[in-house]
C-alpha cells in the first residue's frame, strides 16, 4: 500500500445524515464499544457539532467528530477504515477540524495510552497530556490519558 498523495482523489467534507451508514461500518470495525447510530445523528444534527468525513473517490474511508463545549471542543471519535490506516487520513482530518475551530479555540481528547500511534499523532498537533482518567474505558478498564491543545488566546491553559 502507498501512502496518499496530493494527487490522490481524497477529500475531507463535513458529514451527512446519508454518510451514517459508512461511519459505523467503519465504527463498529474499529472500536469493541461502537457508538450506536443515535450517537452518530445526535452529533451530525448538533449544530455546534463539527462532524467530518474522509472520502476516497466515493468511499468513505474515515470520520471525525468533535463537539462543542463551553471552553473547548471535544474530540469525542476519529477512526479510518483498517484499509486506510497508515497513510496519513487521520492527521487530514484533525489538520481540518482544527482550521474549523480556529487558532483560539481549545481542544481536547481521550486516549488510549496503548495507542502510541495515536498519541504520537496529537502530539505532532501541539496536544500535550495534561491527566489521565482511571478505569474509562469499559471494554477492558483501560485509563484514558486526557490531552490538550490550549488555543492561542489561552495558552496556559487557565479557564480549562
Amino acid at each position: 500500500m502507498s501512502y496518499l498523495n496530493r494527487n490522490d482523489p481524497l477529500r475531507i467534507r463535513r458529514m451527512h445524515r446519508g454518510d451514517l451508514h459508512d461511519a459505523l461500518a467503519i465504527e463498529r470495525q474499529t472500536f469493541a464499544r461502537p457508538w450506536s447510530q443515535a450517537m452518530f445523528l445526535s452529533e451530525v444534527e448538533k449544530p455546534s457539532s463539527i462532524c467530518l468525513v474522509a472520502t476516497y473517490g466515493n468511499r468513505i474511508v474515515g470520520y471525525l467528530i468533535a463537539s462543542r463545549y463551553p471552553d473547548a471542543y471535544h474530540l469525542m471519535t476519529i477512526a479510518v477504515d483498517g484499509e486506510y490506516r497508515r497513510r496519513g487520513i487521520g492527521a487530514l482530518m484533525i489538520e481540518a477540524l482544527l482550521e474549523a475551530i480556529g487558532k483560539g479555540s481549545s481542544l481536547t481528547l481521550e486516549v488510549r495510552p496503548s495507542n502510541s500511534g495515536a498519541i504520537a499523532m496529537y502530539e505532532k498537533f501541539g496536544m500535550t497530556i495534561a491527566g489521565r482518567r482511571h478505569g474509562y474505558y469499559s471494554d477492558n478498564g483501560e485509563d484514558a490519558l486526557i490531552m490538550w491543545r490550549f488555543g492561542e488566546d489561552d495558552e496556559t491553559g487557565e479557564g480549562q
